[in-house]
């Protein structure tokens, strides 16, 4: 065991935690180990009748987890180490926020546990390539809560483009082309929504989802606003199927005249969901969340976001990682025998990649070129070509 594994399972400091960020199993139960959200932070409480195929959903996502389609997300978070360095609990990069002796003194550790014991998202700053969408993988990974939900922002992201997808000129293609009375039931307005990664991972579940909000920096200036209620209140609406309702509600009515009015009988309408050939039920339009998913928002800091939005986040800055966190980071993706056999030239490939800790440098740019010292002779791993590997990613021009 490491002294950062000690760390972090010592009795007196680290007994809340749940996320380790070491890619081990520590054979946690979510479930029983998470505390209770705080009174402020309660959603959805699943009825008993709905809790069979709520299981079902959750067997399926976990088949998923485990399935040759998200290799490459097992590898992420089987491989990825969260640095247990001190950093900033803020997206301040001075370099008076980043002194050892300031008080507001965190790890990343810190911060995703505390977000989701407290059932909030969490708001990742660093630079280029410090691990800030490898955090999610990890968290997925190590505590076992299946695939990760991804949603890439761009300039044109809207709210709705995370909550849901309506493909209304496909199901009027469909009702001009359907005549046969029996195929018209496949025009059921379900087979026509698709939830996105952002309403995925509000259905209601035993277990939170990982939500993956990438590069948030990049959204339009309104997005950040257009979250609040969702982050505040766990559910939303799709008006298509409120619609829906509240049409079959009336046609209900008018049959059963002869019986009370018992509320909504609507039958839910079953969706798409992110997960693929995964799907749900959604009663009455409205989708509300049971468990609060873990989100983690990644930012390079290239602008500030409003107070609002940052007051219903934990923040944290990813660190640059220390020389004995690029070894952890290297062990986990080279096998012993290549490892100690690079013992040497893996030291001094370090000590270069840090010479300038001021350049912007991704350590997926250390890997490349271990990998390539690994398997060039000596005297084809020249210098110009670790140059080139190690060019910052802030100075497209640097000599």
């Amino acid at each position: 065991m490491t002294e950062h594994q000690t760390e972090n399972n010592s009795p007196n400091n680290k007994d809340w935690y749940l996320f380790y960020g070491d890619g081990q199993d520590h054979h946690i139960n979510i479930k029983q180990k998470l505390k209770s959200p705080p009174p402020w932070r309660k959603f959805l409480e699943i009825q008993q009748e709905d809790l069979p195929a709520i299981q079902e959903r959750w067997q399926k996502i976990q088949q998923l987890a485990n399935s040759p389609e998200n290799e490459r997300g097992q590898e992420k978070g089987k491989k990825f180490r969260v640095s247990s360095q001190l950093t900033s609990a803020n997206n301040d990069s001075d370099e008076e926020e980043t002194s050892i002796n300031n008080i507001n003194k965190i790890t990343v550790l810190d911060a995703v546990n505390a977000a989701i014991l407290l059932r909030r998202p969490l708001l990742v700053t660093g630079n280029p390539g410090s691990g800030k969408t490898s955090l999610a993988y990890a968290i997925a990974h190590e505590l076992k809560l299946g695939t990760v939900l991804s949603w890439p922002i761009t300039s044109r992201s809207t709210l709705q483009d995370g909550l849901y997808a309506y493909d209304a000129i496909a199901r009027l293609q469909d009702s001009q082309l359907i005549i046969d009375p029996e195929k018209k039931k496949l025009l059921d307005i379900g087979n026509y929504i698709t939830l996105g990664p952002l309403g995925t991972a509000f259905l209601p579940s035993n277990y939170p989802r990982v939500l993956l909000i990438d590069e948030i920096d990049k959204s339009d200036i309104n997005l950040p606003n257009d979250l609040l209620h969702l982050f505040e209140e766990g559910k939303f609406s799709i008006p298509e199927l409120v619609r829906w309702a509240d049409t079959a509600n009336i046609e209900t009515s008018k049959i059963e005249e002869k019986e009370e009015k018992q509320g909504e009988t609507v039958k839910p309408v079953t969706v798409r969901t992110e997960d693929p050939d995964i799907k749900a039920t959604i009663k009455a339009g409205r989708v509300h969340c049971a468990e609060f998913p873990i989100i983690i928002m990644t930012s390079n800091g290239e602008r500030d976001f409003p107070p609002a939005f940052v007051r219903r986040c934990l923040r944290v800055r990813m660190p640059d990682p220390d020389p004995e966190s690029l070894k952890e980071i290297i062990k986990s993706h080279f096998d012993d025998d290549s490892y100690q056999n690079m013992k040497e030239t893996i030291d001094k490939l370090i000590t270069d990649f840090r010479e300038k800790e001021a350049t912007e440098r991704a350590t997926d740019q250390l890997l490349n070129a271990i990998y390539m010292r690994n398997n060039l002779n000596p005297e084809s791993f020249t210098e110009d070509i670790q140059n080139l590997l190690f060019k910052s990613l802030s100075d497209t021009d640097e000599q």
